[in-house]
């Protein structure tokens, strides 16, 4: 969702050089001036809109799954709405999420990346976006929210961070969650407020997986959980600096 006259889902690089792949392949990169937005998801299409645009004007247009509810307006926002499913309990249901095809644009590659959101849940528990998960090559970041307290990990070929909120958001009210990844580790900004620093190399993150939001792509609800978020979303956003 989005409020009016807000930004909307965004990823962003906090320091001076930015990711920006080339057609050459994954993670290819060139820098690029301080701030420079990947992609923005602004989630104000109208209910039954099945594509989410990228309002960044590079087109890294997404797929709105039919599970999803769009145009839902909470609060003076306009936005998403990822419906409650019981978790680790089949089937599997792909047509929760949103999905962005695996761009290039997309990898942090070993420059800094951030992602925003903007989130409001009664729920305690999902990923809320995601690129890779656990087991892929090439690596991973996401956000999720175990126990209504939201998680930032990103796992490059030097090792894995994770930064978590001290408090649970799950309080039904609207909060905007940054988190930072650069050379040295990971920050978390909740409402404007650092929540969590950590220390530690993540290094070269870069897959072909598509950006995901709401849940994990390749699940059976048996072996894998699908990690299925439930509640609203304003924005999304991907930067780089």
């Amino acid at each position: 969702m989005r409020t009016r006259g807000r930004y909307a889902v965004a990823v962003t690089f906090s320091t001076a050089a930015t990711l920006v792949a080339t057609a050459a392949g994954a993670g290819a990169a060139v820098e690029a001036p301080a701030g420079h937005t990947v992609a923005r998801y602004e989630m104000n299409e109208p209910a039954g809109a099945r594509t989410m645009l990228d309002s960044s004007g590079h087109g890294l247009n997404g797929v709105v799954g039919s599970e999803v509810l769009t145009g839902v307006g909470v609060g003076g926002a306009t936005g998403y709405r990822f419906t409650r499913l019981e978790p680790d309990t089949p089937p599997t249901h792909p047509r929760h999420l949103a999905t962005v095809a695996g761009a290039p644009e997309l990898n942090p590659g070993n420059r800094d990346f951030a992602v925003t959101v903007r989130l409001r849940t009664q729920y305690h528990f999902g990923n809320i976006v995601q690129k890779g998960q656990a087991t892929v090559g090439g690596g991973n970041f996401k956000l999720q929210i175990p126990n209504g307290i939201v998680q930032c990990l990103f796992r490059g070929d030097r090792g894995s961070v994770i930064v978590s909120s001290r408090s649970r958001l799950n309080d039904g009210a609207w909060h905007t969650v940054r988190c930072e990844r650069v050379e040295s580790g990971l920050s978390l900004v909740v409402d404007g407020r650092t929540e969590a620093r950590r220390s530690g190399r993540t290094g070269y993150i870069a897959n072909s997986w598509p950006l995901s939001i709401g849940g994990k792509t390749s699940c059976d609800q048996e072996n894998v959980g699908c990690d299925y978020y439930a509640g609203d979303l304003d924005y999304v956003q991907l930067e780089t600096r």
